[in-house]
């Protein structure tokens, strides 16, 4: 008897957990709903973004005069140029520079910054003062700090060191270099910020019982806890890199000094002069060259987890 009561139970348990037919058609409406609101952006990302992509990637294998497909030529002729090839090294030793400085930078007056009490507002607000200044004040500074007869070479002259023509020369490179840092600082020291603040308290309370000083609590426990941020800035550093070619473009003009001629100028003096086919090109190339760097980022991680 006791054994028939008990699968009488699991037989009425079983009845309870089959889902009627309403329920089951509510329970579909609610998993669609989430797609219903994302269908205007996704409609909006593939007019504005997918289908002119795709537009790009056709005419890079056609003619730009003629409309004839042409094959492969216009990579090959891409990539033969030698302003392409000067662009890409210039872009990448930049971003290979900048990030790496600027992370560390920001990092530092982050950890500086929420180690002190007072004063700590008045900081913060003057690291992000540079955040406030549009580009055109900024390029007129720059100006008057690094030009020929600029302040910088009247304080120089003082010392009979002689005077730098600072954005006409390699020098022009460290220029661009200084401006990307002072711009962005301030930007990333808040996001820093914002991760230290998730670290919880307790936990270096506990590691300060056990003995751990200030060195060991940095890199055990901070530096650690702050990989999700460190991503995060690392991809926005990425972002804010190509925004630094209005200050170049406003000072030095379509064709600076080599050091900073970027793949925006280039890309920019080609939309003047209407390289259709090798903008399409090199566009399909640089997108092919963020997406295996995104699959390789991707790989990475997981071989972590």
């Amino acid at each position: 008897m006791e054994l028939k009561h008990i699968l009488t139970a699991v037989d009425r348990r079983k009845r309870q957990r089959r889902i009627s037919p309403k329920r089951q058609t509510r329970i579909s409406r609610n998993k669609a709903k989430p797609y219903l609101f994302l269908l205007p952006s996704f409609i909006g990302v593939g007019i504005f973004i997918l289908f002119p992509f795709l537009d790009v990637f056709r005419r890079s294998f056609l003619d730009a005069m003629g409309g004839s497909f042409v094959g492969v030529d216009n990579y090959l002729t891409v990539l033969g140029k030698s302003s392409f090839k000067l662009a890409v090294s210039n872009t990448v030793r930049f971003i290979a520079v900048c990030i790496p400085l600027l992370m560390l930078l920001s990092l530092t007056i982050a950890v500086l910054i929420s180690s002190i009490s007072k004063l700590k507002e008045l900081l913060k607000t003057i690291f992000l003062f540079p955040m406030a200044i549009p580009v055109a004040s900024i390029v007129v500074l720059w100006r008057l700090v690094f030009d020929n007869s600029g302040y910088l070479n009247g304080f120089i002259e003082k010392f009979h060191i002689s005077p730098t023509d600072w954005m006409n020369g390699p020098s022009a490179f460290y220029v661009l270099v200084f401006s990307y840092l002072w711009k962005n600082t301030g930007y990333d020291m808040v996001l820093w910020l914002a991760g230290l603040n998730e670290i919880p308290e307790s936990l270096y309370e506990a590691a300060r019982i056990d003995g751990a000083g200030k060195k060991e609590c940095f890199y055990y426990i901070t530096l650690p806890l702050l990989k999700p941020t460190a991503a995060m800035i690392a991809v926005l550093s990425l972002v804010n890199s190509f925004k630094v070619f209005r200050e170049a473009y406003l000072i030095a003009g379509d064709y600076p000094h080599k050091s900073i001629y970027m793949l925006q100028h280039l890309f920019n003096n080609w939309f003047v002069k209407l390289d259709i086919q090798k903008m399409s090109a090199a566009s399909v190339m640089m997108a092919l060259a963020a997406a295996l760097i995104m699959i390789g980022v991707h790989v990475s991680h997981e071989k972590k987890k």
